[in-house]
């Protein structure tokens, strides 16, 4: 097989991978902004006929009224606190900025695969933590910590990738013995 083919595959696979990552931390922080927008809008959904009894079996359905009745009062009476959201969308968004680089240079921006991983990995600690101090459900911290599982997958992949990548540049930069 040609090197320079096995290369740009690899470096096609880590794009795509890397791209998946960053979308999901672009979502994630976007829709951080408009909480209350989404929560009224999810509270409808699971008070239908077709997801009522299901959300209610749960206890889904009184979590998602709870907290949306929460984000309602407290926007109305301190909107100030939703600030601390709007940081939280800010730093999804800067992440997502910083995995451009490895994104144009995966070799040069190695580490910042490393930096993603402990952060994914940080989720299930903080989730598992602050869940209980703050009064989230359980299942919710379940969620909560899957965030940080699915977001280690793709950056476990590019660095698989990223390995085969530079095994593979050094293969063609190297001299041959004969």
């Amino acid at each position: 097989m040609n090197p320079y083919t096995h290369t740009g595959e690899h470096l096609r696979a880590i794009r795509i991978w890397l791209a998946t990552f960053i979308i999901g931390l672009v979502l994630s922080g976007i829709t951080a902004f408009p909480l209350e927008s989404e929560l009224h809008w999810f509270l409808g959904l699971l008070q239908t006929n077709t997801f009522k009894p299901f959300a209610e079996s749960i206890h889904l359905l009184p979590w998602v009224d709870r907290v949306y009745t929460a984000e309602a009062v407290t926007n109305r009476q301190y909107p100030f606190l939703a600030y601390g959201t709007d940081w939280l969308a800010f730093a999804h968004l800067i992440i997502a900025i910083a995995f451009i680089g490895p994104y144009r240079d995966p070799i040069r921006n190695r580490w910042l695969f490393d930096f993603g991983l402990i952060a994914c990995a940080g989720v299930i600690p903080l989730a598992l933590i602050a869940g209980p101090i703050r009064g989230i459900p359980f299942p919710w911290r379940l969620i909560d910590c899957s965030f940080g599982v699915f977001g280690c997958i793709p950056l476990l992949l590019c660095k698989k990738h990223l390995r085969a990548l530079e095994e593979a540049q050094i293969a063609t930069t190297s001299p041959k013995l004969s």
